[in-house]
């Protein structure tokens, strides 16, 4: 159940970086909250999760997870550069959080 909040936790993480770019520096309101409800979100599901994890590896996950994600949504929805480099960049922070998981952490 703890991996579980910590894979929402890193999930309301892309979505409170998201609104954070939508909010275009705080001056538009709807995104503006949106980035103030996923950011208490997320640190709360992860605060959470830390009940029961390692925190250096439930973190790395979350942060992990953030990254990649909101790296591939500026790609995919933000039309963000997209290069080889990026992709292989955002493929080994995959592999390091798969490797921290499997190296242990509950």
């Amino acid at each position: 159940m703890a991996w579980f909040l910590v894979i929402v936790a890193g999930l309301f993480e892309v979505a409170m970086a998201t609104s954070l770019k939508l909010s275009e520096g705080f001056s538009k309101p709807l995104p503006t909250v949106a980035f103030a409800v996923f950011a208490v979100a997320g640190f709360g599901l992860l605060s959470l999760a830390l009940k029961t994890l390692d925190v250096g590896v439930a973190y790395a996950v979350w942060v992990g997870i953030g990254a990649v994600g909101t790296a591939v949504l500026g790609m995919v929805a933000l039309h963000d550069g997209v290069s080889p480099l990026k992709i292989g960049a955002l493929l080994l922070i995959l592999a390091g959080v798969v490797g921290l998981n499997l190296a242990g952490g509950h």
